[in-house]
């Protein structure tokens, strides 16, 4: 085995398909009946957890970027920084450290049970045959997309184990893409149209991932082997993406994808969601995996004036701190997604008296975010202590982080120095005020890991690829016109999962600090942060039009300025840097990036640039993960061991 023994939990989940009972302990000859078959079809949606389970969700995916840099907990800063300690054996710093094998092990824990799902099909006589071979097919495939997409090649495993096996040798990362088609197909085939049951799989899902794989594998990443299948795939993208698009339409609204008030409501069931990780909020069934990511992008509050932590306002884990290339790729003044994405408005709760300005109460505003623009002269300090009015109320807030204060320029970057490294506008889509308690570190949030949007993009990518630039951005407009704000829509309004938290939440019995005054704050600094009178702009609708994406001249600002800082200037790289900015605005945090920048090798030309962690460190080899230490100890060659050379051959370049 590659991953240890086969893990088969019973789970269940807030969707009616999942809520299954273990009332004995089963062996496997229990999976040669139809029964057991059909229990281990459901046992393995348990697997899509894992994703969202812990600090390798946004480690591997989201840490090394652009987009994040560390914040004030470093237990996993070695995946920004690749400094050494990145490495096949990753030093631990404490346990929540994200080692090399997370992701290998439990990848191969999910492809050994379908490898035993799609054997046991052979015998199985019930009416869900498909059904369990699509599913089967698709973790695996899925599984293996995983892998590839970290590692590389990897080797293939297609049949369940009987014994102890250590032979293994690492496929080519074009067998391994082969291996993810071939079973994504298969799915496709094999799964049913339409959802019958919340959380289930369809052909859509594996229509999406198809469509990721095929863009996958003509990506840069690949341009060593990928030349005859470019075109075909390409196409392929197109086809797919194209059916997802019709078969699940945009939500109206952005912050509709993250409006969260209760577990399996409404804003879990979005036309736009094609798959998402089911999670539960019964704690007897709830498993090994939770979702505890509503922790880790929050900045600290609980130190502050007026201050102090609450469920609505979160478990500040402070791990990704939001850089000035995320701040700045949003048109700030007309794109609403930046207000959709990021709290910029916490609530006092509790009262305080700071300095001899004002007396605060459970309710007022007690910390405020300003996202200006360099050149703004209004604040001469980051910090500003009872120094600036909330725009719609008129009363000093007690405190107020200006990302561009006096004197700071476009090249500036002043939160990012220590001093502030625990402050800054917290990324707001995880939020989770559905929670029983203050510390209580698992959600309860489906984990989306497909939505339509990104088949937008997929589709905008290919035509970028086959030179059909007017083509690509009209697949690019329908998101920046779901981003404008409309005509009548009021901008300082602001909504996160945190306003889960409520007379009718799990946890509002037992919090007792101040009984409906948490520090959620239904408005945004949208009107301080842009220097205009409250209000003025609510009866207008804005405008993110854009014509042309081949010229930097012709592009947005902020998307000038980001080309200029890299340094292109070709019709195609000029387009590709214009798609990938457009994936941050639209997808930020949404544990992609990192893969994505991989794979069209900008990965480093970006970090260098925006990420002061990484630049100093970052090689071409990062562009992969190193094998872990763990599979090359224990596996062997001809009976024995290998040897350092043959060790070494199995490893990446670079580690």
């Amino acid at each position: 085995m590659l991953a240890g023994s086969l893990t088969l939990p019973v789970i269940t989940s807030c969707s009616d398909f999942l809520d299954e009972k273990l009332t004995t302990d089963q062996n496997t000859e229990y999976f040669d009946t139809d029964e057991g078959v059909e229990s281990l079809m459901t046992g393995i949606y348990y697997n899509l957890r894992y994703h969202f389970a812990f600090e390798w969700g946004f480690s591997t995916t989201n840490y090394g970027t652009d987009e994040f840099i560390v914040g004030g907990d470093g237990s996993n800063a070695m995946w920004n920084s690749y400094i050494s300690s990145l490495s096949s054996d990753i030093p631990v710093v404490n346990i929540n450290t994200t080692h090399a094998y997370d992701v290998w092990d439990n990848m191969y824990a999910g492809i050994a049970t379908a490898n035993t799902l799609i054997k046991k099909c052979e015998t199985y006589t019930g009416s869900k045959k498909n059904e369990a071979l699509g599913t089967a097919h698709f973790i695996r495939g899925f599984n293996y997309f995983k892998l590839l997409r970290q590692y590389g090649g990897v080797p293939i495993k297609l049949e369940p184990s009987t014994s102890v096996e250590l032979e293994f040798t690492r496929a080519t990362s074009q067998e391994v893409m082969d291996q993810v088609i071939a079973d994504l197909l298969e799915a496709y085939a094999k799964l049913p149209e339409t959802e019958s049951v919340e959380g289930k799989l369809t052909q859509s899902a594996a229509a999406h991932f198809l469509a990721k794989a095929y863009l996958w594998r003509a990506s840069e990443i690949n341009d060593s082997w990928n030349a005859s299948t470019q075109s075909a795939d390409l196409d392929n993208v197109i086809k797919y993406a194209s059916e997802v698009i019709t078969d699940h339409p945009l939500a109206t609204n952005f912050h509709e994808l993250w409006a969260y008030t209760t577990p399996d409501g409404s804003n879990e069931k979005l036309s736009e969601v094609v798959l998402a990780a089911q999670f539960t909020s019964a704690d007897a069934t709830q498993g090994k995996y939770g979702n505890p990511q509503h922790l880790y992008f929050l900045n600290i509050y609980r130190d502050l004036p007026g201050m102090a932590r609450d469920i609505s306002g979160g478990r500040e884990y402070q791990r990704l701190r939001t850089s000035y290339y995320t701040y700045n790729v949003f048109n700030h003044l007309n794109d609403s997604r930046l207000w959709k994405s990021f709290r910029t408005k916490f609530n006092c709760t509790k009262a305080s008296t700071t300095g001899t300005n004002d007396t605060y109460v459970a309710g007022d505003r007690g910390l405020m975010f300003i996202l200006n623009q360099p050149g703004d002269n209004r604040f001469a300090e980051i910090w500003n202590k009872e120094s600036v009015k909330d725009a719609e109320t008129g009363k000093l807030v007690p405190t107020t982080f200006a990302i561009y204060p006096s004197g700071s320029n476009e090249t500036s970057n002043p939160m990012e120095g220590d001093t502030y490294l625990k402050y800054y506008a917290p990324l707001s889509k995880y939020m989770d005020g559905s929670r029983k308690t203050v510390s209580q570190e698992q959600g309860y949030r489906d984990g989306i890991l497909a939505r339509s949007a990104e088949d937008y993009l997929f589709i905008a990518e290919a035509y970028i690829r086959k030179g059909e630039y007017t083509e690509a951005l009209k697949y690019i407009t329908p998101l920046r016109t779901r981003a404008q704000w409309k005509a009548g829509e009021d901008r300082a309004n602001y909504i996160d999962g945190g306003g889960a938290w409520n007379e009718n939440a799990l946890g509002w019995s037992v919090y007792t600090a101040v009984a409906g005054k948490g520090t959620y704050c239904n408005r945004n600094s949208y009107y301080e942060s842009n220097n205009v009178a409250a209000g003025t702009l609510n009866s207008q609708a804005s405008v993110l039009t854009v014509t042309d994406i081949t010229s930097i001249a012709n592009l947005p600002a902020e998307d000038r300025s980001v080309c200029e800082k890299l340094g292109v200037s070709s019709a195609y790289d000029v387009a590709m840097c214009f798609l990938l900015n457009e994936k941050t605005r639209e997808m930020c945090g949404e544990f992609v990036r990192w893969e994505d920048l991989a794979r069209t090798q900008t990965l480093v030309k970006r970090a260098k640039a925006f990420n002061k962690d990484a630049a100093p460190n970052i090689q071409s080899y990062h562009s992969l993960r190193p094998i872990p230490q763990t599979y090359l100890d224990i596996i062997q060659k001809e009976g024995k061991a290998l040897t350092a050379d043959e060790k070494k051959a199995q490893q990446n370049p670079g580690y």
